[in-house]
């Protein structure tokens, strides 16, 4: 007999359909055959599913049986087809109907004893069950969970093998998951971080105010102390709330790389991810044998913060470029060729030199011209380019380490924030732009235009600091951005030269 069934395989983070066959009854040894490019994990499913057949009290092979996982050229990974192999036999060998077999995208692992364990990508799956026009998804509970937060499908959690079976056979006790909001509700941890705790640098909290309204890349440039972390760590709980659409993406790339958020949570924030210096390019930007994402994925609408920026490598750093100037990137490996979302907020840290002291009112520097200019030079103009706003943050006095007056909330700070990201939505409201830093090359002539005056000031400052023609761009996007804090419907000369003040590396 033959079963036909709905699964998926993850590419990259997205879900594409794979169609699990399954016939018995052909002539030879009794032999279980899977085919269709399937890796070691999936050739052992073999004995999970035997196992768990019999402790379902289900029959397993009594004949030759093929498996055919199709199509066939593309790569099958892992246990996720545990659960459809299972049922894909159970059908062909006329233990189940087969009625409604095809109205479900299934997957999931299974244990020796029948139960399920939870599998990747279960958005991503959803996603893919509603894009075919399937009524709905039979996933382990965990996955199940985070495929309801997808509208117009059912999500049907199981437990077990014998669970799916039921519910495929008309038992009602199995019912699918409600749709869950797909927005929590922002909220600020009353103990968590928060920007009250920053002491001074009025100029690096404006700086960080201007970024986030408009999803600027920031570097942040100072000596040990003065507190550039401290500030990079409490950029998330000044960030808008993200759409529903923004906060699927996060959750899609999450769930697909085994790292699903929780869900529900009033604290819930955009995601900030804070890799180590040491960390490889692949680690970075994506890969591996199978491409999967990397740092650079898992930041997607949020926050990617490098400390010690040029203590990374060279190469690593240089990967950064495409990312953030695309909002994705493309990973070709002998496995296939995937394309990453990584639309984020890069900010980076870093000391003035190698020593850290450079203009230090406390301390001295020890560092020679020469080797300044070298531990600067690690971080190349291209990429030093992508980054829209670059600020000092002085070393702190002892009077202002000593003050006891809190500083300005977060909480008061998203508040003007998400007044400037509602202007710039109104404005985009027909668009795909979300913000004034994703503006092109002819948004900038429609939405940033100068006026002569403004213009020459702005060419003079070109020419003075050899800014080159990215670095222009970005400065009518900050430029842009301030006058949305300020609710200016025009871009004035105070908002420009604020723009142009925050090119402090191409100043020094």
């Amino acid at each position: 007999m033959f079963a036909s069934l709905h699964s998926a395989a993850l590419v990259g983070v997205e879900a594409v359909p794979v169609e699990v066959e399954v016939n018995t009854g052909e002539r030879g040894e009794p032999t279980l055959e899977i085919v269709g490019l399937p890796d070691k994990g999936v050739k052992e499913s073999e004995d999970r599913v035997l196992s768990a057949l019999q402790n379902t009290g289900l029959r397993g092979y009594e004949t030759k049986t093929t498996i055919n996982l199709a199509p066939g050229d593309l790569r099958k990974e892992g246990s996720m087809y545990d659960l459809p192999i299972a049922i894909g036999m159970a059908a062909a060998t006329g233990q189940i109907n087969k009625e409604r077999l095809s109205r479900f995208l299934i997957a999931g692992e299974l244990g020796l004893s029948g139960g399920t364990r939870p599998v990747k990508g279960g958005v991503a799956i959803a996603l893919l069950a509603k894009k075919l026009n399937l009524q709905g998804v039979i996933l382990p509970r965990q996955s199940a969970e985070e495929a309801s937060l997808v509208s117009g499908i059912d999500s049907i959690p199981v437990d077990s093998l014998d669970g799916a079976l039921r519910f495929l056979s008309g038992d009602a006790r199995y019912q699918p998951l409600a749709t869950q909001s797909p927005l929590p509700s922002h909220g600020i941890d009353e103990d968590g971080p928060d920007f009250s705790e920053v002491k001074g640098q009025l100029k690096v909290r404006r700086a960080v105010e201007v970024a986030a309204a408009g999803g600027h890349n920031l570097l942040i440039l100072g000596p040990p102390g003065s507190g550039k972390s401290l500030i990079a760590k409490r950029i998330p709980t000044i960030l808008p709330t993200p759409t529903a659409s923004e906060f699927l993406e996060i959750l899609m790339v999450h769930s697909a790389a085994g790292m699903a958020l929780p869900l529900g949570t009033k604290n819930w924030r955009r995601p900030f991810r804070s890799p180590h210096h040491t960390i490889s390019d692949i680690g970075l930007i994506g890969g591996g044998s199978i491409p999967g994402p990397g740092e650079v994925s898992l930041a997607h609408r949020g926050v990617l913060f490098l400390d010690e920026l040029p203590e990374f490598r060279r190469s690593a750093l240089e990967v950064l470029r495409q990312p953030l100037e695309d909002g994705q990137v493309t990973v070709s490996r002998a496995a296939g060729k995937v394309t990453l979302p990584s639309r984020l907020m890069l900010v980076a840290a870093m000391n003035p030199c190698p020593c850290g002291h450079l203009g230090d009112r406390q301390k001295d520097c020890r560092c020679s011209t020469v080797s300044i200019q070298r531990y600067r030079a690690k971080i190349s103009g291209p990429l030093l380019d992508r980054i829209d706003i670059q600020i000092e943050a002085p070393a702190l006095s002892l009077d202002e380490l000593r003050s006891a007056q809190p500083g300005e909330s977060s909480a008061i700070m998203r508040q003007r924030i998400e007044s400037a990201r509602a202007i710039q939505q109104a404005r985009f409201r027909e668009r795909t732009i979300t913000c004034n830093a994703l503006l092109s090359g002819n948004d900038l002539r429609n939405y940033c235009a100068l006026e002569r005056a403004q213009g020459d000031l702005l060419q003079q400052a070109m020419e003075k600091l050899s800014l080159s023609a990215r670095a222009y761009d970005r400065i009518l996007r900050v430029a842009r951005t301030i006058a949305d804090l300020a609710g200016a419907e025009r871009i004035a000369t105070e908002h420009l030269l604020e723009a142009i003040h925050y090119r402090s590396l191409d100043r020094g």
